[in-house]
């Protein structure tokens, strides 16, 4: 039986992942926790010669038992953090999240950006936790790992009843998405933001369609972007771009022209993180490379090494997100110019600064009301 085994291995042999139109990943590689490692093959029947049926994207509801996750980690802004789904349909190819995925026995390729789950009682959960009499509150991140404004977003409605519960209790909340569809909820953010209440990072990666639709397939395009950022900006609502991620030679020669656009449209803040490759994210960034950019894969993949120490990640808390040496301080050297010539502050490390002193959970019918 064995030696039938390592026959039919010999004889078959394994066919290549193909990207697919609208989507990011070109493969979808077995998860790093699972028994087995499974791939197609070509057993001589033709499993290959036909195109591949469409990758429909499937939404389940999760019910968790809390939606406030806190954060102690010291490079990024905020302590407090909601994500109402999981996986993300813009398929972005360098998500740093997409190995997330793996925990659910799920790929964190193909699998993290078509099969997602949503929190429906995300709004119900968030106002219990706030009602606590011990909770103290502190700015609230929504989309820290996915983007709260996917396309389920626009019949689920999560992000926003979650925005009406902070609204009722004056809590202050940002946001990062790059998604055109949280000019939305402009009626929450507008009034807010004029408490000091909200801000809005928005993520521009290029201005190059071609690379957007590529890297980010299901995302707004640039221009889109470009034209959130305005309108945001317009309502008084204050607007972080994000020069997020930055990858040597594809994206990084138009850092400057993006942080010009920004502020042109509206911008007041910036950031910049260089591309993070974190366990499967590697190889998943590696195959979507040589399918589409081939003549830049060893250039990419070469600086990226010199940026960690010789590796493709480094999860180091205070470099993981800038990398180091001499092309790392040169990107850095380079942001800070540009954002002091056109007047934009840079986003600090230290919590999103917002009004935290507006806070009192509203009363609810039957509530008895205080004498003082």
């Amino acid at each position: 039986m064995f030696c039938l085994f390592a026959i039919l291995c010999c004889m078959t042999e394994q066919l290549p992942d193909l990207p697919r139109k609208g989507r990011g990943a070109v493969g979808n590689p077995t998860g790093r926790f699972e028994p087995e490692v499974r791939y197609a093959v070509d057993d001589g029947w033709g499993a290959g010669d036909d195109d591949a049926p469409p990758l429909r994207t499937s939404v389940t509801d999760e019910t968790p038992k809390a939606i406030i996750s806190r954060n102690a980690s010291p490079d990024v802004p905020f302590a407090q953090s909601i994500n109402t789904y999981r996986g993300c349909e813009h398929g972005c190819i360098y998500c740093f999240a997409r190995p997330s995925h793996a925990f659910l026995g799920l790929s964190p390729g193909l699998d993290f950006e078509s099969k997602l789950f949503a929190k429906p009682n995300a709004a119900a959960l968030l106002e219990k936790e706030l009602r606590k009499p011990g909770y103290s509150p502190r700015t609230i991140m929504l989309g820290a790992n996915t983007d709260i404004y996917q396309p389920a977003e626009r019949d689920r409605r999560i992000t926003r009843e979650v925005l009406e519960v902070l609204s009722a209790f004056n809590h202050p909340v940002a946001m990062a998405t790059k998604s055109a569809l949280v000019l939305r909820d402009l009626d929450i953010l507008a009034p807010m933001a004029a408490k000091g209440l909200a801000s809005v990072a928005i993520s521009v990666t290029t201005l190059d369609r071609r690379i957007a639709r590529l890297m980010e397939p299901r995302a707004a395009a640039p221009n889109r972007r470009l034209e959130t950022i305005k309108a945001l900006s317009g309502a008084g609502v204050p607007v972080t771009v994000l020069v997020s991620p930055i990858i040597p030679f594809l994206t990084d020669a138009e850092t400057e022209h993006i942080l010009e656009v920004a502020a042109e449209a509206g911008a007041t803040t910036a950031g910049y993180i260089l591309l993070r490759l974190p366990l499967e994210l590697k190889e998943l960034f590696i195959d979507w490379l040589q399918a589409h950019f081939p003549g830049s894969e060893t250039h990419v993949l070469n600086q990226l090494r010199d940026c960690r120490d010789g590796a493709l990640y480094v999860s180091q808390f205070g470099s993981r997100m800038r990398g180091s040496g001499a092309y790392a301080d040169l990107i850095e050297q380079r942001f800070h110019l540009a954002c002091k010539r056109l007047g934009l502050a840079q986003r600090a490390e230290t919590e999103i600064p917002l009004n935290t002193t507006l806070f009192a959970p509203p009363p609810r019918e039957g509530d008895q009301l205080r004498l003082l």
